[in-house]
């Protein structure tokens, strides 16, 4: 039966179900009705007396502490609402139900009860047992009370577990629901209307990055899991609708660290009639509500940093923020000289570089992102790393784009939109002769993208903002990992020293 590594059924755990299956005990009821949570029941009898009420409550949960004092027993019950006290004295219960209970019922077991409240000496709202159903006998011990699940590899493969045993997690897990809750309520009072687009799609685009491939048998062709749903949501503005989003699930065949998850949530908006400008005031506007409704202030600690996202952020220039931040005038050197000085500062990828404007991405991203503590919205990109964004009206060469950079990290990334078809396209002809000299994440030219701009787009601003990341910074997780339920992980060997097909990928 555990031949598999990944079950860890307890011999002992086993062999209390057998015996409760002799005793004729049911494993596993299909329903149990309860009248209230445990939340619900701290509320009603807040004001309880330390004589078990009249009235009878019925809930249910999974045991914690189960403690013996022989002819009773405390035990700690919780649902997803919190913990109530259990007291369960043998002379109370019905006949045999007192011993199935010392013999077979142990922590980790769902049961339900049904029962009167009242407050210990103590003060402690619990609930006088009057009867107990088993409702899951589990036959996988819980890690040991005290210290719960502290191994980060268990943690990540294993997030049931994680989630039954440590509190934090679960708090985690609450918030991040709540947080894209209060996006889409956000952006839906704004006028935004949220639709979906295809996750599998015959051409990737709306992004730099190495895509995962699959098959389709029927149609006969291969298809992409999207790594962003920008190309769809513009198609839409083109159709006419002039504020839209998705919340979505993008996949990006690439390394895996702190901050990096192959596959990854971010909400993308759109906004007929605007600019890159208008998406910088959406997105503070956005997140600094958020941040407020979650945590109740505008400062949060992430690491050893307390960050304001109180209105208004920074801005400046990538240009700038090289010069001021990473001590280098891009336009002040020549290639030849900035290649000397990459290399002395230790510059990736400066060889390899051709313009100016082509180091002062490669600059920025070594000597300035890690500076970016407080929000800050860093602008005007170089035209050959952004083939989607329009061209800067005051600047040549570069377009109108933005990124947020909140502790270091890139939160969010936003544009005004390219709307001139013919431009689009030399722009994916630009990235096609990329790709041809070995480029993996430049973007493939999507013709029908750009016929649908030639039927005209409106003037349009665009964000992408990442979901896991914004949950990291607002909680203080520092890994990714810690705000995916199930990240991508190695699979592990089975006992035959093969790969398992049953850990998570």
């Amino acid at each position: 039966m555990q031949d598999n590594p990944s079950i860890q059924f307890d011999e002992q755990r086993l062999a209390k179900r057998h015996q409760l299956i002799e005793a004729g005990v049911p494993m596993y009821p299909h329903e149990f009705r309860r009248t209230h949570t445990i939340a619900a029941i701290r509320s009603a009898y807040q004001d309880a007396g330390h004589d078990p009420s009249s009235e009878q409550v019925v809930t249910a949960g999974r045991l914690y502490g189960v403690r013996d004092h022989g002819k009773t027993y405390f035990a700690d019950l919780r649902d997803e609402t919190g913990r109530i006290q259990l007291y369960i004295r043998k002379d109370a219960l019905p006949e045999g139900k007192f011993q199935i209970f010392k013999s077979c019922i142990e922590r980790g077991d769902i049961i339900g009860v049904r029962g009167r409240v009242f407050k210990t000496k103590v003060g402690e709202i619990s609930i006088f047992v009057d009867d107990f159903t088993l409702l899951t006998k589990t036959l996988c011990s819980l890690p040991e009370k005290f210290h719960g699940l502290t191994n980060l590899e268990k943690r990540y493969r294993q997030r049931y577990l994680d989630l039954i045993v440590n509190e934090e997690s679960r708090e985690t897990f609450k918030t991040r629901s709540r947080i894209i809750s209060l996006l889409r309520n956000y952006l839906t009072s704004q006028g935004f209307l949220e639709f979906e687009t295809p996750t599998l799609q015959p051409l990737y685009g709306g992004a730099n990055a190495r895509p995962f491939t699959t098959f389709h048998n029927f149609l006969g062709q291969k298809l992409y899991l999207r790594i962003a749903p920008e190309l769809y949501l513009k198609r839409l503005v083109v159709g006419g609708f002039e504020k839209v989003f998705e919340v979505a699930k993008n996949f990006r065949n690439e390394d895996i660290d702190t901050s990096h998850n192959p596959e990854f949530s971010m909400v993308e908006i759109y906004q007929a009639y605007a600019d890159y400008t208008d998406m910088m005031k959406l997105t503070e506007s956005l997140i600094s509500s958020i941040v407020q409704e979650v945590t109740g202030s505008t400062e949060v600690v992430f690491e050893e940093n307390t960050i304001s996202y109180a209105a208004p952020w920074q801005v400046m220039s990538m240009e700038e923020a090289v010069r001021t931040l990473g001590g280098v005038d891009i336009f002040a050197h020549d290639v030849e000289s900035l290649k000397k000085i990459g290399s002395e500062k230790g510059v990736d990828g400066v060889d390899d570089a051709r313009t100016q404007r082509e180091m002062l991405v490669l600059f920025f991203e070594a000597l300035v992102e890690d500076k970016l503590i407080q929000p800050t919205f860093i602008t005007d990109f170089p035209v050959e790393n952004s083939p989607l964004a329009k061209s800067h009206r005051e600047k040549e060469g570069f377009v109108e784009r933005f990124e947020l950079f909140i502790a270091g990290m890139e939160l969010a990334n936003g544009f005004s939109e390219l709307n001139d078809p013919l431009d689009q396209m030399e722009r994916f002809e630009a990235q096609e002769e990329k790709r041809r000299l070995g480029d993996e994440e430049a973007q493939m030219h999507d013709y029908d993208f750009v016929n649908a701009l030639g039927y005209g787009m409106p003037p349009t601003g665009g964000v992408g903002i990442g979901i896991d990341r914004l949950v990291m910074l607002i909680t203080g997780n520092t890994s990714i990992k810690e705000v995916i339920l199930f990240p991508s992980m190695k699979r592990e060997a089975t006992s035959s020293g093969e790969d398992g097909g049953s850990s998570s990928a």
